[in-house]
């Protein structure tokens, strides 16, 4: 049992990594196209005089800035600090439907989804 928990904490950092890799690798990205952006729609509302044009980067910097603090910043932090706080204080969030699963529950779809069954 013990080592089935550190494999299955090993398999959770791994995937952990693999997120904020690829959050990363995406930030690279994106950060270059809004980089491109705010450059070319600054020009294009200083050549035709209408600040309007400017409105998609306020979107657009909102989804940098998340990328960024995903990658880089403090979101993961606080994201778990906040997982925590669930689990220690509203833990009846977490309860599923109809309780937990159970062997005999399984049980029944298994046998309500096998055509071979013959219930006697």
């Amino acid at each position: 049992l013990e080592r089935q928990l550190l494999m299955q904490n090993q398999m959770r950092e791994r995937q952990t990594a693999m997120q904020i890799a690829w959050t990363r690798e995406f930030l690279k990205y994106f950060g270059t196209f809004f980089g491109l952006a705010a450059v070319g729609l600054s020009a294009g509302a200083i050549r035709k005089k209408k600040p309007g044009i400017l409105l998609p980067i306020v979107p657009l910097s909102f989804i940098f800035a998340y990328q960024y603090d995903m990658g880089y910043g403090t979101l993961l932090q606080r994201i778990k600090g906040e997982a925590e706080n669930i689990l220690d204080t509203q833990s009846s969030l977490l309860e599923l439907p109809k309780g937990p699963l159970t062997y005999e529950d399984l049980e029944k779809i298994r046998r309500s989804q096998s055509k071979f069954f013959i219930e006697k």
